[in-house]
């Protein structure tokens, strides 16, 4: 049986976040940047890379980027870009990469973490990330912050693009919060049914799972504005450490 995010991840993902814009991508990577404080040139890894906004935005920065991702309909997008041809594409499950590793840099953004019902799984990610920087690389991680999510949970959402109706409708369910989504067409009545489960984790469970992977948290933004994070007020958690 297929895992969620085999199923999901794939060509209707395209239209359920096609408002995701390659702009935002740009300034996050921005101050991506001012935090890393890379060289140029330096060997950035984009960690489920997806359609490859970020990817893109950290090679046009002067990068040596790899992106990798599972899924290969948003790999196929992602080298469709302008300026693909500059970035190393692979195809790869996050938990296992074939990949030998020096890497200035790790990032992990938009929530592309916590796809799996066991921690130990997670943290598999975390070493995975630990053995693919150099000693003293850097890593970001740009996960939800759960309270922020529970409090503005929308539970239904109905909208059009194009010829698609999506529904979405979401729950906080046994520490995850759930997704579900159906995408029907004017052309095709026939429901396409996706489901998307991200598991919940606080500050204090997040931060020991990146010491166990022996990796070292130096800060923890809010949001991209470099604000400090505040459990009941950010609208992220964005991990910033170092691998020792």
């Amino acid at each position: 049986m297929s895992e969620w995010y085999e199923e999901s991840f794939g060509e209707d993902y395209l239209i359920v976040y096609r408002h995701r814009d390659f702009g935002g991508a740009r300034r996050e990577v921005e101050k991506m940047i001012d935090w890393l404080a890379l060289p140029h040139g330096a060997k950035v890894l984009d960690l489920c890379c997806g359609m490859g906004r970020h990817s893109l935005a950290l090679s046009e920065a002067g990068y040596e980027v790899t992106g990798v991702d599972l899924s290969e309909a948003l790999l196929r997008e992602a080298r469709s870009q302008k300026g693909a041809g500059s970035v190393t594409w692979v195809r790869s499950d996050m938990r296992k990469l074939p990949l030998d590793g020096g890497f200035d840099a790790v990032v992990n953004l938009f929530t592309s973490f916590g796809y799996f019902e066991e921690d130990e799984e997670q943290v598999k990610v975390l070493r995975e990330i630990h053995r693919m920087l150099k000693p003293g690389g850097k890593f970001i991680i740009d996960f939800l912050n759960p309270a922020y999510v529970i409090r503005h949970l929308v539970p239904h959402s109905i909208r059009e693009d194009g010829d698609n109706l999506i529904d979405e409708s979401r729950r906080i369910e046994n520490g995850y919060v759930m997704k579900d989504i159906i995408l029907t067409s004017k052309t095709d009545q026939t429901p396409r049914r996706y489901h998307e489960r991200v598991k919940l984790y606080s500050l204090e469970q997040f931060s020991k799972m990146i010491a166990a992977a022996e990796l070292r948290l130096e800060a923890v933004h809010g949001c991209y504005d470099e604000s400090d994070y505040d459990a009941e007020s950010s609208t992220r958690m964005i991990f910033r450490g170092i691998r020792t």
